[in-house]
């Protein structure tokens, strides 16, 4: 039976607040507005700026969910640090904003809100095992077992894109020499397109340069395609799930860049179990969605 619990959920990013009201499978509003930039009172004062707007139109929401990019300490009360959000380290979240707003506030990563999302309303419907993969500004990702997000002893489960895939490369946002993130992100396939032109290149560009057969924008491209490609084949020989989610502004580039991951992760994985990847269904509501269903089940005790 679909759950009729209203949530709000919230997903905060390094650009952008995006808000949502979920209702059963149905997202019944979507709102969105600038991440402040002055630091970690701003963006929670934004947003409870933007929820006290939505529970004037949704009275009957029960509680808030919220996604957030970075590490979270043991008790999922606060966030240690936000690589791409100003100001952002040892955030005490949940206990300010459930003062501001007089309610409960339920917190989550953002690739763990946005895998659950994948696996219950998304590309990930209907399995019993999923891992979530966003690649956009970094890489992260979530791993959803039986219908429950995996945290981990630590809390920490799921941190693909910290993984350790150049040892001695460049240096990730986490201060991780040779992270996943920092080799085969967007801003590293801009970087590395930066530095081969002389000139700034977006990531888009690079990509289209690529598909128009550019060799030093394909040799970029291929190389984060690999890195991607063989993360996901490591994945599938140690924790063997039955299906890899990918989604995140790169992902959106579409066939391109999911042929050529699933080509490298093909390679990678040898004759163990095949590594079956979907692109991303719920797009940039997928964070969103992920956030609210998290206030559901806290809210419905699951």
């Amino acid at each position: 039976m679909t759950s009729e619990t209203t949530t709000i959920g919230i997903d905060v990013g390094g650009t952008k607040i995006a808000y949502g009201v979920l209702r059963g499978d149905t997202l019944l509003a979507r709102r969105s507005v600038p991440t402040p930039r002055d630091g970690w009172r701003s963006v929670l004062d934004a947003i409870v700026l933007g929820v006290t707007e939505l529970r004037a139109e949704f009275p009957e929401e029960a509680a808030v969910g919220l996604g957030v990019p970075g590490p979270l300490n043991r008790e999922y009360t606060e966030v240690k640090f936000a690589p791409n959000i100003y100001g952002f380290k040892d955030v005490p979240i949940v206990t300010y904003l459930s003062e501001k707003l007089g309610q409960a506030v339920v917190l989550e990563n953002d690739a763990k809100a946005a895998a659950l999302a994948e696996a219950v309303l998304g590309a990930a419907r209907g399995t019993s095992s999923s891992v979530y993969v966003t690649v956009s500004t970094g890489i992260g990702s979530g791993i959803v077992l039986g219908g429950k997000v995996w945290r981990g002893f630590n809390k920490i489960a799921g941190e693909i894109g910290h993984v350790v895939s150049l040892p001695s490369g460049p240096v990730a946002g986490s201060g991780v020499s040779g992270a996943l993130e920092a080799v085969a992100s967007g801003t590293a396939i801009s970087r590395d397109a930066t530095f081969a032109f002389g000139r700034p290149v977006s990531t888009a560009e690079v990509f289209s340069l690529a598909q128009e057969g550019d060799v030093k924008a394909r040799r970029i491209v291929e190389n984060a395609m690999r890195f991607i490609g063989v993360a996901l084949a490591d994945v599938q020989k140690f924790l063997d799930p039955e299906v890899f989610v990918l989604g995140g502004g790169v992902a959106e580039v579409g066939a391109y860049f999911l042929e050529g991951v699933q080509r490298f992760a093909d390679e990678s994985v040898g004759d163990f179990a095949p590594v079956v990847i979907r692109r991303a269904a719920l797009g940039t509501d997928a964070g969103v969605i992920g956030a609210a269903l998290t206030a559901r089940a806290t809210v419905e005790g699951d």
